[in-house]
């Protein structure tokens, strides 16, 4: 698509959700820079993940493969040393690949990351500078954590963490380490100088991975007040079950509640979650202003997407790991000026490992036989233009391996013994208030959507073999 490679540049906070961004209409949350790439690219408003939690939507990114084909359904385990992903066609088309921040390719067990790079260089990545993300910190060392150590703050963070730990993710305060030490900057800092000291004449692919805003809530210094708590949106309250729902079906909308947490908690975690949000924020423009200084910036393909979005008080739950809205649909930006033309969104159905493949293209790279994804290139052509009829979602969840398919209209989940526990009519139902499960005049369609399942189990397979 241009004689020139372009650089290519990809942001990803951790657990950042789809509507948390001012040019997602959010009422206080302060983005420019999100809102900049935004207004220079095009926006995807229904981007789901691939799976709600951390290690499985990564592996599902890097190598375009859904939870049920790598393997990984928890944050454990890790793809084979010997596994492709776009990392890999992109260094034969020429590319440097780098990677800073937080991975989370392989399980944080307390080890000494750079024993891991060995691994990292087989996923495709000359340049590794990796960090854990905040909680795997306590106990996983780093560069970070080597830097935190000589400098005397390792100490103070680790001891806070451990404070945090027996609160069920209630604690809010801000935390010990200056916002100019704190994990995010440590990482945008790390890029920004990776980026002035490149010296390699092959255009670069650098992937960006923040810890934040994933809790806990302990932004720092003024980012822990930028926000007032009672000036947040309100929470999504949880559901009352329906008395046609089986017993099962209420045990898994009920179960994960937090039952001690009350608006003023949601408040509070809000606020320091959309702070930690704009701390992010403000490394994205550090690291566009680097691009901007090196005189790449018109020639970078810039992709920012988060792996899975946050609960943040909704339906009375906190973090991920469930298939409502608010943990599956994620934000989606790709900008590269002069190829898309800037300031559209579209509300196409998009799975995050679509973008695989649209990297790919972008570059003239040969198409991967194994990626599950499907291109962008004809949405970002043209806005309008529809993406897929479905999109779906894989989770381990109470002790079943479970399964979303959601359509513009309705969401539907069942779990590994084909047992349906969740639908929802989106169009009369956008909060997810109203689980139609077992309703006899919702038959007809619970049935359609089981039959999608089945049809794309097969279908994802098939084109594996």
């Amino acid at each position: 698509m241009n004689e020139k490679h372009p650089h290519i540049l990809i942001l990803m906070p951790d657990q950042q959700r789809a509507d948390s961004m001012g040019c997602a209409g959010h009422p206080i949350i302060k983005t420019p820079n999100m809102d900049r790439l935004a207004q220079e690219g095009v926006r995807f408003t229904h981007t789901f993940t691939v799976s709600p939690i951390c290690m499985s939507a990564r592996a599902s990114f890097i190598s375009g493969l859904y939870p049920h084909n790598h393997g990984m359904w928890t944050n454990a385990g890790k793809l084979p040393a010997d596994d492709e992903t776009f990392f890999h066609h992109l260094k034969q088309v020429g590319y440097f690949t780098a990677y800073v921040g937080k991975s989370h390719y392989h399980p944080h067990r307390g080890q000494h990351l750079r024993e891991d790079e060995d691994y990292m260089h087989a996923r495709g990545l000359d340049y590794v500078h990796e960090t854990t993300g905040p909680w795997a910190t306590v106990n996983t060392d780093s560069y970070m954590t080597d830097h935190w150590r000589e400098i005397g703050l390792l100490k103070a963070f680790r001891e806070d963490y451990v404070k945090r730990r027996n609160t069920a993710s209630l604690a809010v305060w801000p935390s010990p380490l200056p916002a100019e030490e704190f994990l995010d900057s440590y990482i945008g800092g790390q890029a920004v100088e990776f980026i002035d000291s490149y010296q390699d004449d092959k255009p670069v692919c650098l992937f960006v991975g923040f810890g934040g805003p994933h809790e806990p809530w302990d932004a720092p210094g003024d980012y822990a007040t930028m926000y007032n708590p009672s000036d947040t949106p309100p929470h999504i309250p949880p559901a009352s079950p329906g008395d046609w729902l089986s017993q099962e079906a209420v045990n898994r909308m009920e179960q994960g509640r937090i039952q001690n947490m009350t608006k003023e908690h949601i408040q509070q975690i809000r606020a320091n979650y959309y702070g930690k949000i704009s701390l992010v924020d403000y490394w994205f423009g550090e690291i566009l202003a680097a691009f901007e200084r090196r005189g790449w910036l018109d020639n970078t393909l810039v992709v920012f997407w988060s792996d899975h979005g946050e609960m943040a008080g909704d339906h009375q739950r906190l973090h991920k790991s469930v298939f409502y809205e608010s943990s599956v649909r994620v934000p989606l930006i790709i900008r590269w000026p002069g190829q898309i033309e800037g300031g559209r969104s579209s509300d196409a159905l998009v799975e995050n490992i679509d973008i695989y493949p649209t990297l790919l293209e972008a570059v003239g790279a040969e198409p991967s036989q194994r990626c599950l994804g499907k291109s962008l290139w004809p949405v970002l052509r043209n806005a309008d233009k529809p993406h897929r009829d479905a999109v779906f979602s894989e989770i381990f969840s109470q002790g079943h391996r479970n399964i979303m398919v959601r359509t513009d209209r309705y969401k539907y989940a069942l779990d590994e013994v084909s047992q349906g526990y969740l639908l929802y009519d989106l169009f009369e139902d956008p909060r997810e208030q109203n689980n139609l499960i077992g309703k006899s005049d919702v038959k007809p369609i619970e049935m359609e959507l089981r039959e999608r399942i089945l049809r794309f189990l097969v279908q994802a397979q098939h084109r594996m073999q």
